[in-house]
């Protein structure tokens, strides 16, 4: 790893004022797509610092032809915070956390988890899924940062929302998986959610809620889809009692000693910004 530059540093302290009419479009669609979010400096430095993690931590993986769905979708590695000083410097970013608080509207946030998200050339789509079905957490107020770390073309398979689906109550009982795909394909075509699909300047950043349905189409290039995500939720939020498998799992992984209807207060979900 290699000590982040003090222009990155003082950068990712620098807050980002969000407008009135991009507060308003968040809460509407429950997802934002933002420009200028990070610089080409700090995008390239951590490019490469996070690309250089995820090759350190990535078993011999089968071809992509002998996966499953989900693992043609992407290469998926947590909690690089905790593995990588430099690239913990990015995950508890004010910059980013500030725009996570200002858009859900609450005085602070701490820290779900992180992920790294690298779908290969080639590699498939990531079928239609709500989030916060895998997440043991009591209320709404959760947020995903969804951070390219390079220019994402369509032929990428940069993220795809349904905006406004938040409101859709079928389909969040589902797991990510084809079956999800297909029905979540059919329903939401029917509905007045517009599906938005569209490609990542340098440096532009996503953020969405935890309940609005997303997905992201194939790689198509020869090229790896570098992303990085940070997850945050309101720094008040409470511990449910898990209602399937996946969010009981998740608590034992990333709230480990957290109590059932307590605030999520463990070493591993620090706050990272209050008001």
């Amino acid at each position: 790893m290699h000590p982040v530059p003090e222009s990155i540093s003082t950068f990712l302290d620098i807050p980002m004022t969000l407008t009135a009419a991009q507060l308003d479009f968040y809460e509407t669609h429950r997802f934002i797509k933002l420009k200028a979010v990070l610089n080409a400096e700090t995008i390239a430095f951590f490019n490469r610092e996070i690309a250089a993690q995820v090759a350190s931590m990535t078993t011999e993986l089968p071809a992509l032809e002998d996966r499953t769905t989900y693992g043609k979708a992407f290469l998926q590695l947590f909690n690089l915070w905790r593995e990588n000083e430099t690239i913990k410097t990015l995950v508890m970013s004010k910059r980013l956390a500030k725009i996570a608080s200002d858009l859900m509207q609450v005085t602070g946030v701490r820290l779900y988890h992180d992920q790294a998200l690298f779908k290969e050339g080639g590699g498939g789509i990531t079928p239609w899924h709500a989030d916060q079905f895998y997440w043991p957490l009591a209320s709404d107020k959760t947020i995903t940062a969804w951070i390219p770390l390079q220019a994402t073309p369509l032929e990428m398979g940069p993220l795809e929302f349904s905006a406004g689906s938040h409101k859709l109550l079928e389909g969040r009982e589902m797991a990510i998986s084809d079956e999800s795909e297909a029905f979540l394909e059919r329903k939401l075509r029917v509905t007045d959610f517009e599906h938005i699909i569209e490609p990542f300047d340098l440096g532009e950043v996503s953020f969405h809620s935890g309940w609005v349905f997303h997905r992201a189409g194939a790689n198509t290039t020869a090229d790896m889809r570098k992303v990085m995500t940070i997850i945050y939720m309101d720094h008040e939020m409470v511990l449910k009692n898990p209602e399937n498998r996946n969010q009981s799992k998740d608590w034992e992984t990333w709230c480990p000693g957290a109590q059932v209807g307590a605030v999520i207060d463990t070493p591993l979900n620090p706050v990272i910004y209050t008001v």
